[in-house]
């Protein structure tokens, strides 16, 4: 890890986030993730008390390829994550790694002020963590 101080989320996360609404089909999805070169989407809440959503590569892998089912056929609300485990983006990098390996997950959300702020991944963590210079 750098020595340079505390590393946290907000230094190493992706602010660009790409909405979208559950009801679409999972084909749409992936055309979307082509367009925008994202490997995750951001399900956004139907209403105040609902909570987001995500949608990765993997569900898709896991909940359509892998069962045989037409992407055209699926819509995202039934293959997202749905509540989404969330961070701050003032916490230590090293606690968000921890986080990822206690609750087996590889994205989280970045949330502040109850808005979407950014995506973090065990992708950005190691690049965002080690010195690579």
């Amino acid at each position: 890890m750098k020595e340079r101080g505390e590393i946290t989320v907000r230094q190493v996360m992706r602010e660009s986030v790409t909405e979208v609404d559950g009801g679409i089909d999972v084909m749409e999805a992936m055309r979307i993730m082509k367009r925008v070169r994202a490997t995750c989407l951001v399900v956004r809440k139907r209403n105040e008390s609902d909570e987001f959503g995500m949608l990765l590569f993997a569900d898709i892998a896991k909940q359509v390829i892998a069962r045989d089912r037409a992407p055209e056929r699926v819509n995202v609300y039934e293959i997202m994550t749905k509540p989404v485990i969330s961070v701050r983006p003032d916490m230590s990098l090293r606690y968000c790694a921890r986080l990822f390996e206690r609750f087996d997950i590889s994205h989280a959300l970045v949330i502040e002020d109850d808005k979407v702020v950014g995506i973090v991944s065990y992708y950005l963590i190691v690049l965002g963590g080690l010195d690579l210079d």
